[in-house]
C-alpha cells in the first residue's frame, strides 16, 4: 500500500487529538479561572530509501496553555476572589501544593477555607486558613483576611492570615489531570507580595467559544480530507493490482 496512507493516518490522528483538546476547552467555557489548553505539534520528515523528500509526518510536541487573563464577573459574594493580572492562588492537594485561578471559595464543616472541590486554600504560612464561626470577613487586595466575630465590637478586628498568592514563571508550570497547575520540578513556589486580588468577583474562563467552535469545524473538515486521501490511495492500489492481474 502507498506510504501516503501512513502520512495521512498520522495527520488524522493529530487532528483527533486536537479536536479532543478543543472539545475540552468548549466544555470549560463556564469554568471559573480555566486556562485554555493549546495543542502543539511538529513536522517529522519521513526517513527511508523509498521516502519522497516532500513527505512529512506529524508528532505531538507538547501541550501548552493560554495564560491570558479572563474577564472578571462581579458576584458580590465575599468568598469569591479573583486575581488581577498575573498570579495564582495556592491550594493543598494530596500530592502537594498546586495553583489555580478559580477563586470560588467556601468554608467547609471544619471552618476551613476551601475550593469548590474541597481543597484547602493555603495561607502564606503554607497552612490551611481557619475561619471563625459566624464571623464577618473582609479581604484586602494583598490577601490579608480580617474578621469581626458575631456580636463583637466593630473595633475588635482580627487578622487571621494572608491568602498565599504566587507568580512563578509560566514556562515552569505544568497542568495536572485535575486541572490544577504545579511547578514542573515538584517544588512549592514562594509567596509573591506583588500579586493583587479583589473580593466579590470571579474570573471567567479565558476560552473564546466562537474561536473554539470555528476550530472544531475546521478540524472536522481536515479529518474528512485525510480520510479522502486514504480512500484515494486505496482506490489507486486496487486499480494497480487490477492492471497487474490482467497482464
Amino acid at each position: 500500500m502507498d506510504r501516503v496512507v501512513y502520512t495521512a493516518a498520522s495527520g488524522a490522528s493529530r487532528v483527533l487529538e486536537h479536536q479532543g483538546i478543543v472539545s475540552n476547552n468548549m466544555a470549560n467555557v463556564s469554568t471559573a479561572g480555566f486556562r485554555e489548553e493549546l495543542a502543539m505539534y511538529r513536522a517529522v520528515p519521513l526517513q527511508g530509501h523509498n521516502s519522497l523528500p516532500t513527505r512529512v509526518s506529524t508528532a505531538t510536541a507538547s501541550s501548552a496553555s493560554n495564560y491570558q487573563q479572563g474577564g472578571l464577573a462581579e458576584t458580590g459574594h465575599v468568598l469569591d476572589l479573583a486575581i488581577r493580572g498575573e498570579g495564582w492562588f495556592a491550594v493543598q492537594t494530596p500530592d502537594g501544593e498546586a495553583y489555580t485561578r478559580a477563586g470560588e471559595f467556601a468554608v467547609n464543616a471544619e471552618s476551613v477555607l476551601v475550593t469548590q472541590s474541597g481543597l484547602p486554600v493555603l495561607s502564606e504560612d503554607n497552612a490551611p486558613i481557619e475561619i471563625p464561626e459566624r464571623g464577618t470577613m473582609t479581604f484586602s487586595d494583598d490577601g490579608q483576611i480580617t474578621v469581626i466575630g458575631a456580636g463583637d465590637n466593630p473595633n475588635d478586628i482580627q487578622n487571621i492570615g494572608i491568602v498565599k498568592m504566587v507568580n512563578p514563571p509560566v514556562e515552569n508550570l505544568v497542568r495536572g489531570e485535575d486541572g490544577l497547575f504545579r511547578l514542573a520540578d515538584g517544588t512549592a513556589a514562594p509567596a509573591d507580595e506583588q500579586v493583587r486580588m479583589v473580593s466579590g468577583f470571579v474570573e471567567r474562563s479565558n476560552v473564546n467559544p466562537a474561536e473554539a467552535m470555528v476550530t472544531m469545524i475546521a478540524n472536522a473538515r481536515l479529518f474528512e480530507m485525510q480520510m479522502k486521501v486514504i480512500q484515494e490511495a486505496k482506490t489507486n492500489a486496487e486499480r494497480a493490482n487490477g492492471i497487474l492481474s490482467a497482464q
